[in-house]
């Protein structure tokens, strides 16, 4: 039997990991894809048959509206009676279809008001996602239907899932090439090892292997106890390396998937707005209305997901300069406090402390960290938030879920999640930018906290 020298035997149990871990790891991306993309499917059917319950109110010409969902947001639509019998439908004739009182999700919708099914249409001869509203018109009952193609869903979900997965080969081949370059160091390190050892038998004479306790074999002892030294010092630094290529790697998948997600929806939810509304002039005002309220949302909310990006940037860089001026910080506290609190009604805010005392800090910025702190607070708590200042430090302290003390020292880390708590918003960054700017000041954030029973963040001056 051939036996393999130890580079061969460290790549190929290497080969066969990455193919059990790609296999693995295929299977939960493929699986974690699909669950997102049907549920996000599903939401934004949804969201589309709660507007057009709106709009069916206003019109009597079903045929016409079901034929301008078609066209506009590419949705299969039908409008059906109680009694099963279909009113409109956008694409196929009407009267050529079954009853539809007892399809599944007209089913569901009949008696909890939203009914979802993903089954075969004998009608269009595909597999489609179906969601159905209930919906009371003229004190009668009809029930409004969308469907999406699961071909184009499928679609959506193999180009995700291979992007994700082109960035794990590329991580893998990154892995293996840093594999094989440290083999290659320790394969040169065991040549010499075996090398020295050939010379050393070569050049003594018989009585040296009697001579145990001699002083050459002490000598020969420490040296070869160096070179394993060194060997375990190079295997530390292999496992540093992957270990770091890991953490990178898993970095870069995170702010992909968070940046993709949060950039998304807000131009899905404009470009599909926008071009409803340019291909209905004669829509009704109300619905005109919530349209544009929805564009406006969304457009501000990527405005402030790039602002957000750009100063994590800077901060991130060193770059981010700060002009201090004085300023009341019992006025700047309560200006947050106003912005904020109309989005968590009945919450108790008590500030205490000198309502005269000034301090000098750069005032935009540091609006940014109170602003962020005391969000958190009310995020995660549901009883009143304390806010306490003092000469020397701001405390903002709240009742809520607490953090767990291995998330405590990650939390103000760039992108850093925490499992249970989704730390200022999806991308991770609140925590992060309020910190380093706390930082700019040289001032110090410290943070203790108790899981179940709340958290305390300080703002040492």
């Amino acid at each position: 039997m051939r036996v393999l020298k130890f580079h061969q035997i460290v790549l190929r149990k290497f080969l066969t990991l990455f193919v059990l871990l790609f296999a693995i790891v295929g299977g939960i991306v493929y699986y974690w894809t699909y669950e997102f993309y049907i549920q996000s499917t599903k939401n934004a059917l949804v969201e589309d048959t709660k507007l057009l319950s709106l709009q069916i109110n206003n019109t009597t010409d079903f045929d016409k509206l079901v034929k301008l969902v078609r066209k506009n947001l590419n949705l299969r639509m039908t409008v059906v009676r109680d009694d099963g019998t279909i009113l409109a439908e956008s694409d196929k004739d009407k009267k050529t279809m079954d009853n539809h009182r007892y399809r599944d999700e007209i089913v569901q919708a009949r008696e909890n008001g939203i009914g979802f099914k993903i089954r075969h249409s004998n009608t269009v001869n595909k597999d489609l996602l179906y969601v159905a509203r209930k919906i009371v018109l003229d004190d009668k009952i009809i029930y409004l239907r969308l469907a999406k193609e699961a071909e184009g869903i499928q679609a959506e979900i193999l180009y995700l899932g291979l992007k994700i997965l082109a960035v794990i080969i590329l991580f893998f081949i990154a892995v293996f090439m840093a594999s094989y370059k440290l083999n290659t160091e320790i394969q040169y390190e065991t040549n010499k090892i075996v090398d020295f050892l050939k010379s050393l038998v070569k050049q003594k004479k018989s009585t040296y292997i009697s001579s145990e306790y001699s002083q050459e074999f002490a000598y020969i002892t420490k040296l070869l106890t160096k070179i394993a030294q060194i060997i375990v010092k190079k295997e530390k630094k292999k496992s540093k390396y992957t270990e770091k290529l890991q953490l990178a790697n898993s970095q870069k998948d995170d702010i992909i998937s968070a940046i993709s997600h949060e950039f998304k929806n807000p131009i899905a939810v404009v470009n599909g707005y926008s071009q409803t509304l340019l291909d209905d002039e004669n829509i009704n005002p109300n619905i005109r209305k919530k349209f544009l309220e929805k564009i406006h949302k969304n457009g501000t909310k990527l405005s402030a997901l790039i602002d957000t990006l750009r100063l994590s940037i800077k901060l991130d860089s060193k770059q981010q300069k700060i002009t201090k001026t004085e300023v009341n910080l019992f006025d700047l506290v309560s200006d947050c406090v106003d912005t904020i609190k109309p989005n968590y009604h009945n919450r108790e805010t008590i500030i205490e402390g000198d309502k005269d005392l000034r301090i000098a800090v750069d005032e935009g910025l540091f609006d940014i960290v109170l602003c962020n702190l005391i969000e958190n607070a009310y995020k995660y708590s549901e009883d009143e938030v304390h806010i306490r200042i003092t000469p020397d430090s701001l405390e903002i302290i709240d009742s809520g879920v607490g953090i767990k003390p291995k998330d405590i020292d990650k939390i103000t880390e760039k992108f850093y999640r925490a499992n249970t708590n989704k730390w200022n918003n999806s991308l991770g960054l609140g925590l992060f930018l309020a910190n380093n700017i706390i930082k700019l000041h040289n001032f110090t954030l410290e943070i203790e906290s108790e899981i179940n029973k709340g958290s305390v963040f300080r703002v040492k001056f």
